[in-house]
Order: C-alpha cells, then structure tokens, then sequence
C-alpha cells in the first residue's frame, strides 16, 4: 500500500493492486496541512486504513471504497 498526495489529488495504492484517486477537498484536514504532514501518514487497523498522526486524520480503506467524503462535506 502506498499514498500519494498533491495539492489537488489524494491517491491510495491498495496492496491488491488496485488505485483510489479521489479529490484532496473532500479532506479539508489534508487539504490544509503541510506537505510533510501529508507525507507523514502510517497504515492503520492492519492494513484497512490509513493515519496521519500529525493532524489526527485517519481514513478507512472502505470509506474510501465508497467515495465518502469528509462528514462535514457528505449530504444527509
């Protein structure tokens, strides 16, 4: 599993291979940290999810999946 982001993309290698490419804006918390920060993340829950300790940002592989969005930014 590897994650990559930039000033616009989040994207999330899955270790079957697969790719997840989803906006930066639905995760205003990565969105607005610094580059290290974002760099700085660890894998979480054996595999299922990601965390970046230097914002408290954690995000689960599933969620991601499901193109859910940061729940401030999801419709009810």
């Amino acid at each position: 599993m590897n994650v990559v982001i930039d000033d616009s993309r989040l994207t999330v290698e899955l270790m079957d291979g697969r790719l997840i490419d989803v906006p930066l804006a639905w995760y205003p918390r990565l969105a607005n940290a610094t580059p290290e920060q974002r760099n700085h993340w660890e894998l979480a829950g054996a595999g299922y999810g990601i965390h970046w300790p230097d914002i408290d940002e954690a995000l689960s592989t599933e969620g991601l999946l499901l193109g859910r969005k940061a729940p401030s930014l999801q419709r009810n």
